[in-house]
């Protein structure tokens, strides 16, 4: 069953603005020494705005989902592209550095009421058997900021400096604020939003372990990422333009998994799923101790790492969604926070564990990854739930229609 034409065109403006969110939090890592430079401080410091990014989204974002959960979602989802366009404007026109440092805070307000919001819209625009395929699209915007955006925001830099590219993405955010008002509109809702709403999520164990393991995951594909010009160096030789390549693998097979999570997703289920590309993802992080030495046998590391993390991404988001739908809203809130506290935490572990050598990196983040597999178990382990009846359903509706 083929997404309805209607349905592609909402769910690609809401990957558009993920995109705009994901770029925005990852494109600063290719310009740190221009700012730097420019405002007069050392790329370390630079380097904390983007756990400050991270940090301000998984903080608020629970936060917003409370506040602004009366309020239609597409309303939500504007107002947060406004914040990001004038946020992401302050930190491209800052003179120094505190006034960048407002500038990414006002704009990554601005991401924590876009994200979940939108993550939450992507299994309700569609029929139930679509789920899988509705968040991988959304998704998309993601992948794609981490494949393409943040080498184009470089790009973009190199040409015009690094107050191009953020100037481009305000741009692009501003411009969606009325094309989300006006297409993306009459997003069903799920229950209120308040305060006993977060606590009856947070009472039920299956959502607890699957934040949980969101965020173990999320962890593991930083650490390796954020530090792969470390653990390839002896295949890449230093050269930067091999390791831009092999970056590239990783996203394009980011783009792949971002799909394929979502179709395995809604033909095996997700506990299937997430063991199968857990599975792969464990084996690609260990497989890179002795590849390391190997071009070819790098890049194929990547590859299958890329496809595995992404698809995993998507898998756990359709969990998270299915365990009670009412409240999927709030659970897909509570996965925004576990991906950036994963992104926020990632150079801390990474950067304690990389002294003693890139394998031992390699072998945390494996362990991350293991026990995000069982803190997925558990999750799935409960009484039958809506994502096991809502299949039973569908199974029955097909055999009703064969017959």
């Amino acid at each position: 069953m083929r997404l309805a034409r209607a349905s592609v065109l909402r769910l690609s403006l809401l990957a558009l603005g993920l995109f705009v969110v994901g770029t925005n939090a990852f494109v600063i890592a290719g310009v740190l020494p221009q700012i730097a430079h420019t405002l007069g401080v050392g790329p370390g410091t630079v380097g904390y705005s983007i756990s400050i990014y991270a940090a301000v989204v998984a903080v608020a974002s629970p936060l917003v989902s409370v506040t602004c959960g009366r309020f239609a979602p597409e309303r939500v989802m504007a107002t947060g592209l406004v914040l990001i366009a004038a946020g992401t404007f302050l930190a491209a026109a800052a003179t120094s550095f505190p006034m960048f440092t407002a500038g990414r805070v006002v704009a990554a307000f601005g991401g924590a009421a876009l994200v979940p919001p939108a993550l939450a819209a992507a299994p309700a625009l569609v029929q139930p058997a679509q789920r899988g395929r509705a968040i991988s699209v959304v998704g998309l915007g993601f992948t794609l900021a981490m494949a393409v955006g943040s080498p184009v925001g470089t790009a973009l830099a190199d040409i015009g400096g690094w107050r191009l590219p953020l100037s481009v993405l305000a741009g692009m955010a501003a411009v969606l604020v009325p094309t989300m008002l006006f297409v993306v509109r009459d997003v069903p809702r799920g229950a209120g939003v308040n305060l006993r709403s977060r606590a009856t999520v947070l009472g039920d164990r299956r959502v607890v372990f699957a934040i949980a393991a969101s965020l173990l995951m999320t962890l593991a594909f930083n650490m390796v990422y954020i530090f792969s010009a470390v653990i390839t160096h002896d295949a890449t030789g230093g050269d930067h333009t091999r390791l831009a390549a092999l970056l590239l693998v990783y996203g394009l097979a980011g783009v792949v998994g971002n799909f394929l999570g979502g179709r395995l997703a809604d033909r095996l289920g997700t506990r299937r799923t997430l063991e199968i590309v857990l599975a792969g993802q464990t084996l690609a992080f260990l497989a890179l101790i002795p590849a390391h030495g190997s071009y070819l046998a790098t890049a194929l590391c990547f590859a299958l790492s890329g496809v595995s993390g992404f698809a995993a991404s998507v898998a756990i988001q359709v969990r998270l969604a299915l365990i009670d739908p009412r409240f999927a809203n709030v659970a897909l809130a509570w996965y925004s926070t576990a991906m950036y506290l994963g992104i926020s935490i990632a150079p801390l572990i990474g950067a304690a564990a990389l002294p003693h050598g890139f394998p031992v990196l390699l072998a945390a983040a494996s362990v991350s990854i293991l026990v995000a597999v069982i803190a997925s178990e558990v999750s799935h382990v409960r009484r039958r739930d809506y994502d096991e009846e809502a299949r039973d359903q569908d199974l029955v509706c097909a055999s009703a229609t064969r017959s």
